[in-house]
């Protein structure tokens, strides 16, 4: 039996693919039934606004968050899918900073930050080695592209589960 708390996608009785995130800190709204046919599923409703500490980070957070409910497709970089990294990448160029289109690469970048001392903006790298990014919003939440049949949503990072490390760009 898997245990992770990382979100998964599961197959409906029509063969969409959906992902189910669980877990507190998650607001879900009904969702109008899928294009297949399917019934309505729950979904986390979409984060509008978060304030940041500078203005370079303000801007990719709110550049991240204006992504929500769009596709991951793998290799993805905007502006209409995205996966983990082209997700930051996307976010942080519209703030002025080049990033390159891999978690790993991301995670060597800028100043670490300790998981106590996160502040909007800062990244939050997952697993060992590094293969997954999203951008820390506050409140224990991050906004990432979590996986092959999913939206860029808002997550508690608790959930991801296998939290590596953290760094400040801006």
């Amino acid at each position: 039996m898997r245990t992770s708390a990382r979100p998964r996608p599961a197959r409906s009785g029509r063969g969409a693919l959906i992902a189910l995130l669980t877990g507190a800190g998650l607001v879900l709204t009904p969702m109008t039934a899928q294009a297949s046919g399917g019934p309505a599923a729950p979904v986390a409703a979409p984060v509008a606004s978060v304030a940041a500490p500078t203005a370079a980070t303000q801007v990719a957070v709110d550049t991240a968050l204006a992504q929500q409910g769009k596709p991951y497709v793998w290799a993805g970089a905007g502006p209409d899918s995205f996966d983990c990294s082209g997700l930051t990448q996307f976010a942080y160029a519209a703030a002025g900073i080049s990033l390159p289109h891999s978690s790993r690469m991301q995670s060597t970048l800028g100043t670490p930050v300790a998981r106590a001392d996160l502040q909007p903006g800062d990244l939050v790298f997952f697993y060992s080695p590094v293969s997954h990014v999203g951008i820390y919003i506050g409140n224990g939440q991050m906004v990432h592209a979590p996986t092959s049949g999913s939206v860029v949503s808002v997550v508690d990072v608790d959930l991801m589960g296998g939290f590596n490390s953290a760094r400040r760009l801006a």
